[in-house]
Protein backbone atom coordinates (compact mmCIF):
# COMPACT_ATOMS: atom_id res chain seq x y z
CA UNK A 1 0.00 0.00 0.00
CA UNK A 2 1.59 3.41 -0.93
CA UNK A 3 1.16 6.77 0.59
CA UNK A 4 -1.79 7.46 -1.15
CA UNK A 5 -3.71 4.31 -1.16
CA UNK A 6 -2.88 4.60 2.72
CA UNK A 7 -4.60 8.08 3.33
CA UNK A 8 -7.49 6.83 1.21
CA UNK A 9 -8.35 4.46 4.00
CA UNK A 10 -7.29 6.23 6.30
CA UNK A 11 -9.57 8.97 5.36
CA UNK A 12 -12.45 6.75 4.55
CA UNK A 13 -12.40 4.87 7.88
CA UNK A 14 -12.03 7.84 10.38
CA UNK A 15 -14.85 9.11 8.24
CA UNK A 16 -16.90 6.30 9.80
CA UNK A 17 -15.83 6.36 12.70
CA UNK A 18 -16.28 10.55 13.60
CA UNK A 19 -18.98 11.84 10.50
CA UNK A 20 -19.32 15.00 12.28
CA UNK A 21 -15.63 15.85 12.46
CA UNK A 22 -15.16 19.39 12.75
CA UNK A 23 -12.57 22.72 14.41
CA UNK A 24 -12.59 21.82 17.86
CA UNK A 25 -11.92 25.57 19.46
CA UNK A 26 -15.32 27.21 20.33
CA UNK A 27 -16.02 29.92 18.13
CA UNK A 28 -18.87 32.44 16.66
CA UNK A 29 -17.10 34.14 13.94
CA UNK A 30 -13.98 34.31 12.11
CA UNK A 31 -12.08 36.58 14.53
CA UNK A 32 -12.91 34.48 17.51
CA UNK A 33 -11.35 31.28 15.42
CA UNK A 34 -7.84 33.48 14.42
CA UNK A 35 -8.07 34.75 18.30
CA UNK A 36 -8.37 30.79 19.67
CA UNK A 37 -6.13 29.26 16.80
CA UNK A 38 -3.26 31.38 18.22
CA UNK A 39 -3.70 30.89 22.04
CA UNK A 40 -3.88 26.86 20.85
CA UNK A 41 0.09 27.14 20.20
CA UNK A 42 1.40 25.32 22.99
CA UNK A 43 -2.03 24.50 24.75
CA UNK A 44 -5.01 22.53 24.63
CA UNK A 45 -7.96 23.24 22.89
CA UNK A 46 -9.49 22.44 26.02
CA UNK A 47 -8.14 25.02 27.80
CA UNK A 48 -8.31 27.35 25.26
CA UNK A 49 -11.67 26.87 25.09
CA UNK A 50 -12.32 27.88 29.02
CA UNK A 51 -10.47 31.12 28.32
CA UNK A 52 -11.95 31.83 25.41
CA UNK A 53 -15.69 32.15 26.98
CA UNK A 54 -14.64 35.16 29.33
CA UNK A 55 -12.62 36.76 26.25
CA UNK A 56 -14.87 36.67 23.70
CA UNK A 57 -17.56 38.63 25.75
CA UNK A 58 -14.98 41.01 26.74
CA UNK A 59 -13.27 41.56 23.40
CA UNK A 60 -16.03 41.56 20.43
CA UNK A 61 -13.72 43.29 17.20
CA UNK A 62 -10.42 43.59 16.10
CA UNK A 63 -10.57 47.43 17.90
CA UNK A 64 -11.05 46.03 20.93
CA UNK A 65 -7.98 43.65 21.14
CA UNK A 66 -6.10 45.96 19.33
CA UNK A 67 -6.88 49.14 21.69
CA UNK A 68 -6.99 46.56 25.00
CA UNK A 69 -5.60 48.17 28.00
CA UNK A 70 -1.80 47.33 29.11
CA UNK A 71 -1.83 43.61 31.17
CA UNK A 72 -5.89 43.22 30.46
CA UNK A 73 -5.48 40.28 27.80
CA UNK A 74 -2.61 38.82 29.21
CA UNK A 75 -4.21 38.47 32.14
CA UNK A 76 -7.27 36.42 30.51
CA UNK A 77 -5.20 34.39 28.44
CA UNK A 78 -2.58 33.51 31.13
CA UNK A 79 -3.45 29.86 31.30
CA UNK A 80 -2.79 29.07 28.08
CA UNK A 81 0.68 29.67 28.10
CA UNK A 82 3.63 31.90 26.63
CA UNK A 83 0.53 34.51 27.22
CA UNK A 84 2.63 37.71 26.88
CA UNK A 85 3.92 36.46 23.38
CA UNK A 86 0.54 35.50 22.38
CA UNK A 87 -0.79 38.74 23.71
CA UNK A 88 1.53 41.10 21.64
CA UNK A 89 0.72 39.24 18.41
CA UNK A 90 -2.79 39.43 18.76
CA UNK A 91 -3.04 43.05 19.60
CA UNK A 92 -0.56 43.71 16.65
CA UNK A 93 -3.21 41.26 14.28
CA UNK A 94 -5.91 43.27 15.31
CA UNK A 95 -4.38 46.36 14.63
CA UNK A 96 -3.75 45.39 11.25
CA UNK A 97 -7.14 44.05 10.46
CA UNK A 98 -8.82 47.05 11.92
CA UNK A 99 -6.63 49.44 10.11
CA UNK A 100 -6.50 47.58 6.90
CA UNK A 101 -8.50 45.15 6.73
CA UNK A 102 -11.78 47.18 7.87
CA UNK A 103 -12.16 44.86 11.06
CA UNK A 104 -12.88 42.01 8.78
CA UNK A 105 -10.19 38.98 8.92
CA UNK A 106 -8.76 37.84 5.37
CA UNK A 107 -9.35 35.62 3.19
CA UNK A 108 -6.25 34.61 1.57
CA UNK A 109 -3.08 32.54 2.39
CA UNK A 110 -0.71 35.83 1.83
CA UNK A 111 -2.47 38.48 3.90
CA UNK A 112 -3.20 35.91 6.80
CA UNK A 113 0.72 35.18 6.92
CA UNK A 114 1.53 38.83 7.32
CA UNK A 115 -0.55 39.18 10.55
CA UNK A 116 1.83 38.72 14.19
CA UNK A 117 1.50 34.86 15.35
CA UNK A 118 -0.12 33.39 11.94
CA UNK A 119 1.88 31.06 10.22
CA UNK A 120 0.85 28.79 7.95
CA UNK A 121 -1.32 26.10 10.90
CA UNK A 122 -3.20 29.03 11.82
CA UNK A 123 -4.21 30.49 8.55
CA UNK A 124 -4.76 26.55 7.04
CA UNK A 125 -7.42 26.55 10.10
CA UNK A 126 -8.91 29.91 9.58
CA UNK A 127 -9.19 29.79 5.62
CA UNK A 128 -10.35 25.83 5.83
CA UNK A 129 -13.16 26.23 8.81
CA UNK A 130 -13.98 30.12 8.21
CA UNK A 131 -14.10 30.11 4.73
CA UNK A 132 -14.04 26.41 3.45
CA UNK A 133 -10.83 27.21 1.07
CA UNK A 134 -8.52 23.78 1.18
CA UNK A 135 -5.38 25.60 0.62
CA UNK A 136 -3.29 23.46 2.67
CA UNK A 137 -3.27 20.97 5.61
CA UNK A 138 -3.52 21.84 9.05
CA UNK A 139 -0.49 20.38 10.98
CA UNK A 140 -0.26 19.80 14.40
CA UNK A 141 0.99 18.22 17.10
CA UNK A 142 -1.21 15.49 16.75
CA UNK A 143 -1.30 15.47 12.83
CA UNK A 144 2.83 15.70 13.17
CA UNK A 145 2.77 12.69 15.06
CA UNK A 146 0.31 10.49 13.89
CA UNK A 147 0.97 10.95 9.94
CA UNK A 148 4.98 9.35 11.07
CA UNK A 149 3.32 6.55 12.40
CA UNK A 150 0.99 6.24 9.77
CA UNK A 151 4.36 6.16 6.81
CA UNK A 152 2.48 9.31 5.24
CA UNK A 153 5.99 11.11 6.33
CA UNK A 154 9.14 11.00 7.64
CA UNK A 155 9.33 14.40 8.67
CA UNK A 156 9.48 16.26 11.73
CA UNK A 157 9.00 19.47 10.03
CA UNK A 158 5.56 20.96 9.72
CA UNK A 159 6.06 22.45 6.12
CA UNK A 160 7.78 19.38 4.77
CA UNK A 161 4.73 16.90 6.51
CA UNK A 162 2.54 19.63 4.92
CA UNK A 163 4.02 19.01 1.31
CA UNK A 164 4.35 15.22 1.88
CA UNK A 165 0.38 15.11 2.99
CA UNK A 166 -0.53 17.36 0.06
CA UNK A 167 0.72 14.78 -2.25
CA UNK A 168 -0.84 11.80 -0.66
CA UNK A 169 -4.62 13.51 0.28
CA UNK A 170 -6.90 14.07 -2.14
CA UNK A 171 -7.64 18.52 -1.87
CA UNK A 172 -11.54 17.81 -1.15
CA UNK A 173 -10.36 15.88 1.96
CA UNK A 174 -7.65 18.93 2.94
CA UNK A 175 -9.73 20.02 5.62
CA UNK A 176 -11.43 17.51 7.37
CA UNK A 177 -8.39 15.07 7.41
CA UNK A 178 -6.97 17.03 10.69
CA UNK A 179 -9.96 17.11 12.19
CA UNK A 180 -9.94 13.54 11.80
CA UNK A 181 -6.61 12.78 13.00
CA UNK A 182 -6.98 15.37 15.86
CA UNK A 183 -10.18 13.48 17.11
CA UNK A 184 -8.39 10.20 16.82
CA UNK A 185 -5.30 11.56 18.87
CA UNK A 186 -7.02 12.56 21.57
CA UNK A 187 -8.78 9.42 21.62
CA UNK A 188 -7.06 6.39 21.03
CA UNK A 189 -4.05 7.32 19.52
CA UNK A 190 -2.74 8.87 22.56
CA UNK A 191 1.10 10.27 22.28
CA UNK A 192 2.04 8.38 25.30
CA UNK A 193 -0.16 5.43 25.45
CA UNK A 194 -1.71 4.84 22.13
CA UNK A 195 -4.34 2.45 22.29
CA UNK A 196 -3.26 0.62 18.81
CA UNK A 197 -5.32 -2.97 20.11
CA UNK A 198 -8.83 -1.23 19.37
CA UNK A 199 -7.21 1.28 16.81
CA UNK A 200 -9.32 1.46 13.91
CA UNK A 201 -6.39 2.14 11.73
CA UNK A 202 -4.43 -0.90 13.17
CA UNK A 203 -4.80 -3.02 9.61
CA UNK A 204 -3.53 -0.08 7.72
CA UNK A 205 -1.06 2.11 10.04
CA UNK A 206 2.63 0.60 10.07
CA UNK A 207 3.34 1.33 13.79
CA UNK A 208 -0.37 -0.37 14.82
CA UNK A 209 0.54 -3.52 12.79
CA UNK A 210 3.82 -3.66 14.53
CA UNK A 211 2.46 -3.59 18.01
CA UNK A 212 -1.02 -5.50 17.89
CA UNK A 213 1.62 -8.40 16.13
CA UNK A 214 3.84 -7.43 19.45
CA UNK A 215 1.00 -7.70 21.91
CA UNK A 216 -0.32 -10.90 20.30
CA UNK A 217 3.02 -12.47 20.35
CA UNK A 218 3.37 -11.61 23.94
CA UNK A 219 0.15 -12.68 25.05
CA UNK A 220 0.54 -16.33 22.77
CA UNK A 221 3.79 -16.76 25.09
CA UNK A 222 2.09 -16.26 28.17
CA UNK A 223 -0.92 -18.48 27.57
CA UNK A 224 2.58 -21.20 26.60
CA UNK A 225 3.97 -20.67 29.87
Amino acid sequence: MDRKERAHAVIRILNQCYPRADCALDHKNTLELLVATILSAQCTDKRVNIVTKALFQRHRTAKDYAESPPGELEEYIKSTGFYRNKAKNIRAACRIIHEKHGGEVPDTMEELLLLPGVARKTANVVLGVAFGKAEGVVVDTHVMRITNLLGLTRHKNPKKIEDDLIKAVPQKDWIVFSHLLILLGREICIARRPKCMICPLNKVCPYGIRQVRKIRETLAKRHMA
